[in-house]
């Protein structure tokens, strides 16, 4: 019988393999599956990395205008795992051990990318290229950390906790913010009581957990929002070029 990443490896839908990692539950961090499962994540997100590096260049060649003044980490397109990425989901894992467990899925994205900022910079251009496409967003690891060691943040903890009866991390702003349109609340992926591969992405459109979320990013090329902006020349000219490059997940 193969493994969980021989399956993957030798091109079985990423779906069907996260739902075979899913019925097993707490089993998939038992010695028996746990590297396994372990490989099948690494895996995904070197896939991820490697995505998200051929959709910046390739948006840079089309003039995409991302940010280029930096006030941190979190307005970057891109950036690559940091120095001490262990250390900081250790610190990561103890400022929310209050409120629950991180998702191993967002610890192994860190662990390949450190965060991304696909988001028109409409400071510098005010005129968008595509309306309502929800660009892919995720905090940078370092400002994660930072947030979440605050005082703030506990305070932000509680009304997510009588908003939404369950702890979450924010992540990204939602399509509105993204588009400089005053919006709704901010994707975050929940917290759990127990030790979880995954977890469901709240706030965001599509219903998903994390890595469903972004495999929705990578089948559209960064930009998974529903507006009209799909059917326009520009965008579906820059799908036909990127998405046969892409790995799937």
């Amino acid at each position: 019988m193969r493994t969980l990443i021989e399956r993957y490896l030798n091109g079985e839908d990423g779906k069907s393999v996260y739902a075979d990692i899913c019925n097993l539950k707490q089993g998939a961090f038992s010695n028996e599956h746990f590297d396994d499962v372990i490989a099948v994540l690494t895996e995904t997100f070197e896939r991820v990395a490697y995505n998200l590096n051929l959709i910046q260049q390739e948006l840079a060649t089309i003039g995409y205008c991302f940010k280029t003044e930096f006030n941190s980490n979190s307005d970057k397109p891109l950036v690559a795992p940091l120095p001490g990425t262990d250390k900081l989901l250790t610190l990561l894992d103890t400022a929310v051990a209050e409120f629950g467990k991180v998702p191993l899925s967002l610890k192994m994205f860190y662990k390949a990318v450190a965060g991304c900022n696909f988001a028109w910079d409409y400071e510098s251009s005010p005129d968008l290229l595509w309306d309502e496409a929800d660009p892919i967003q995720i905090a940078s690891l370092d400002d994660l950390v930072e947030y979440v060691s605050s005082d703030d943040w506990k305070d932000y903890m509680n009304d997510c906790l009588e908003i939404y009866n369950e702890p979450a991390l924010e992540l990204a702003a939602d399509y509105l913010h993204k588009d400089n349109i005053s919006g709704g609340a901010a994707y975050s992926l929940q917290l759990t009581g127990e030790d979880c591969v995954d977890a469901i992405f709240l706030n965001e459109p599509n219903g998903t957990n994390f890595i469903g979320y972004l495999r929705v990013c990578m089948e559209s090329c960064g930009f998974p929002g529903r507006g009209k902006f799909r059917q326009e020349q520009r965008f579906t000219n820059f799908c036909a070029k990127v998405s046969p490059l892409l790995k799937r997940i």
